[in-house]
């Protein structure tokens, strides 16, 4: 099945202001209104909090503070042994501008609001730890006191002999970089309603919330509450106004408004603003890093060192610290290097706490890595594009040294199809036109191994090996779907991948309706979750680009039980051999003879309505759940490797900046994109998944800081948090596709959604560095912005200056 080009079914409710948002809904009787008091203070010991004021407002039902929070809740269980708990609010000191200190539950938001105003709060201001150097530096204030420093995880990995590939090489090539920490931004901030019922066997929270995943957090929330997960019901309706990885940490406020509940005794609404989703929910990891590179005298890269290191902010919340992990299998990216060391660092800072951001691990990554490319290209006398050519992974599958399996592609035609559709040499010969007439014009390229359907064991290397208890490990890329027919012959299909907007339900009616013979109306997907309903396991959840590969599997596989029964009860109406029939065009009908037929619905009633007509043995199921849990995604060996995602793809992207030689703006002109994600499922959705991945990527490489003063106040408004808009996207798009079907999925599939947000913002850089490559400028950080490419001009010319 390929190149299936249908329309979106999702589309119309949303375009007609039918979709149904979780504000939308009223899904319990005398749902009461919270507000959250929060910190001012970046980092602040909390001496009091009076809640008496608030309590004796109109209107209110309850307030909690750090010791209710204390007594009701258990830290959440981390990812590694850190001694540095983590609360829904402050419950010792204040960790970052923002933190949750009191709730007030109220009969609506005005009365919440104004008794918040009331809690009144006794801080002790401490000094403030805010960027990575302030918290690696001798006798840095601690933020968790029961820790011995502010390092959270700290790990060294060695495949190959690294020292002797360094200590041969012909040269050596090192770079520092540092990629700044941006946002999701969604149309809908995060909302949850939430009722806590004490049941004769025991306490139940149902929860809804727009969270897209991962599910492993039903099991945070479990170990928070002290309950059994099966106590926990989580709802997520079908529209939750896109998420990008970062309504993964709305699960702190699905514990704090449970909480809620069980002291107002009613259930509880929250939903953010603006202001709050900015200050205090998540944003990507900002990160320092050193690469170095052993080059050999024909340009190969033989040996790679990185030095990576997180700033996760004020705690190490779960499911970091992942941002380091998610890419370790294919941290070499697109190129044959045989040794390899990484030295992987997580601190905590009195910044927000970090998280799942599109991209998740890879815009670091490959920022860093592709930069270094660059480098050793302008060094060694090379064509950055002949470079890579160089030193391509040229044969599949291909094992990394850290433990990913590439399981298919074709770099080299990639990148000369990216070479052909640009017109590489004609670029360069209008590059160097514009120079002469003293324009700054930029050429950058990047070419990225776009990882998908993610195994969550790679969390597992943050721990050492000789600490992973032996039967404990974790693995998993395993994905869940449910198809039924009914007696009338109408095919629901249940899907448990809580997506964002991707599409889902589009593509699994093409592909269920094809392994059927149906048309598309008559097969209804559902993608409502339901963990009381709604088959899920802990990997379960829309991230890492999991629905292509892994969701589609379990749809074959679960469309081929249901086809085969059909086919049985068919050929009984048939008087024919079910070996002897097919599905198509709606019917059942033999295979040598195909107007001799009977309808899909009617084989469908016979199941339902006269099941003792079947042959012996076969039973009258039309309900099928399928699994597919893909062998390959193994927990980290004894020698910490580990195959960290099932597939991967490939980005080649090149991009042409102009820059202003007067305001120094950065202006992207044209961007030349050729994506491998296997078998196309749907080639316009995976074009607007090209879209979408370009603008989020612009905005970070281009526009998007969560910056911090050094005092910790934050950016908060979008009058400072730049994002950007259609006048900003207003560049030429060449967007193109091979298909290297992977060998692992039932379809060939692999994930599309995250490449360009890896790609594109170091090949900005890289053409920035380009543009400016004649003016001693070095670009070592994003973002680019006008005031910062000022700021560099001017550096380099004031040092200029003074060298002569």
């Amino acid at each position: 099945m390929t190149d299936q080009a249908c329309a979106r079914i999702e589309d119309p409710a949303l375009l007609t202001g039918r979709g149904r948002f979780l504000d939308d809904l009223d899904p319990f009787a005398g749902t009461l209104t919270a507000a959250i008091v929060r910190s001012p203070h970046p980092h602040a010991r909390i001496r009091r909090v009076d809640l008496d004021r608030a309590r004796r407002h109109p209107g209110v039902a309850a307030v909690l503070g750090p010791e209710e929070v204390a007594a009701g809740l258990k830290p959440f269980p981390l990812a590694v042994k850190t001694p540095m708990p983590y609360y829904p609010t402050a419950v010792d000191k204040a960790r970052f501008v923002g933190e949750p200190v009191a709730v007030v539950v109220a009969a609506d938001r005005y009365a919440a609001e104004d008794a918040a105003e009331l809690v009144q709060v006794d801080y002790e201001p401490l000094p403030p730890v805010i960027e990575i150097e302030d918290a690696l530096a001798d006798g840095a204030p601690l933020l968790h006191d029961t820790a011995d420093s502010n390092v959270a995880t700290d790990r060294t990995f060695d495949f190959g002999d690294v020292d002797a590939v360094f200590a041969a090489a012909d040269r050596v090539v090192a770079r520092e970089y540092d990629f700044p920490r941006y946002s999701s931004t969604p149309m809908e901030c995060g909302s949850v309603v939430v009722e806590w019922r004490d049941e004769a066997d025991g306490p139940a929270v149902e929860a809804w919330a727009n969270f897209h995943g991962p599910f492993s957090m039903v099991a945070v929330l479990a170990g928070a509450f002290g309950v059994p997960a099966s106590r926990i019901r989580l709802r997520v309706p079908a529209d939750i106004g896109g998420s990008f990885g970062i309504k993964a940490a709305i699960y702190p406020y699905v514990a704090l408004m449970a909480l809620a509940s069980k002291h107002a005794g009613r259930p509880v609404r929250w939903t953010e603003d603006r202001v709050e989703h900015l200050l205090a929910s998540s944003a990507g990891s900002d990160r320092k890093m050193r690469f170095e590179a052993a080059i050999a005298p024909d340009g190969q890269v033989v040996g790679l060192r990185a030095d990576l290191i997180d700033n996760v902010g004020g705690y190490l919340r779960p499911p970091e610290p992942s941002t380091l992990y998610r890419c370790f299998g294919n941290i070499t990216g697109a190129y044959r290097i045989d040794a390899v060391r990484i030295r992987s660092r997580a601190v905590v800072t009195n910044k927000t706490p970090t998280g799942l951001n599109r991209g998740f691990g890879g815009q670091q990554l490959y920022f860093g890595l592709e930069r270094l490319m660059d480098e050793i290209a302008h060094t060694g006398g090379l064509d950055p594009v002949e470079l890579r050519r160089r030193n391509f992974v040229a044969d599949f599958p291909y094992a990394t040294p850290t433990g990913g399996i590439y399981d298919s592609g074709d770099y080299h035609g990639a990148l000369d199809l990216l070479v052909k559709n640009s017109d590489y040499q004609a670029l360069r010969r209008r590059q160097a036109e514009a120079r002469e007439r003293g324009e700054y014009l930029g050429i950058g390229v990047a070419t990225i191994v776009d990882p998908s359907a993610t195994n969550i064991g790679y969390v597992g290397l943050a721990t050492p090996a000789e600490q992973r208890a032996a039967g404990r490990g974790k693995s998993g890329s395993t994905e869940h779907v449910r198809i039924s027919v009914d007696p009338n012959g109408l095919v629901s299909v249940l899907l448990g991948t809580v997506p964002q907007g991707q599409g889902h339900a589009t593509v699994a009616q093409s592909i269920v309706a094809d392994q059927l013979g149906l048309p598309r109306e008559q097969v209804r997907p559902v993608v409502e979750m339901d963990t009381a309903t709604t088959p899920w396991t802990i990997s379960t959840g829309s991230y890492s680009s999991r629905f292509a590969p892994l969701l589609t599997s379990a749809l074959v596989e679960a469309a081929e039980r249901i086809a085969a029964t059909i086919k049985v009860a068919g050929a009984t109406l048939l008087g024919a051999d079910p070996a002897d029939v097919e599905l198509s065009g709606g019917a059942v009908r033999e295979t040598a003879n195909p107007d001799r037929s009977v309808s899909f619905r009617h084989a469908a009633g016979l199941v339902h309505w006269d099941p003792g007509s079947l042959p012996d043995g076969v039973s009258a199921r039309l309900y099928e759940e399928a699994a597919f849990t893909p062998p390959q995604s193994k927990a980290p060996s004894r020698s910490d490797q580990i195959n960290s995602s099932l597939c991967y793809g490939f980005v080649a992207e090149l991009v042409v900046v102009r820059i202003d030689r007067e305001t120094r703006e950065v202006r992207l002109e044209q961007v030349y994109s050729v994506h491998d994600a296997g078998t196309i499922l749907n080639p316009v959705l995976l074009e607007g998944q090209v879209h979408g991945a370009l603008a989020h990527a612009l905005g970070g490489a281009l526009y998007e800081e969560m910056r911090y003063t050094e005092n910790g106040q934050p950016t908060a408004t979008f009058m400072d948090y730049l994002c950007p808009t259609t006048a900003e996207t207003a560049y030429e798009l060449d967007s193109d596709h091979l298909q290297t079907p992977s060998p692992l999925t039932k379809l060939g599939a692999k994930g599309c959604g995250e490449g360009s947000c890896m790609s594109l913002p170091v090949a900005i850089a890289n053409a920035v560095a380009d543009a400016l490559s004649g003016e001693g400028v070095e670009i070592t950080s994003l973002p680019l912005h006008g005031n910062v490419v000022h700021e560099l001009l001017e550096r380099s010319a004031a040092t200029k200056e003074g060298n002569n």
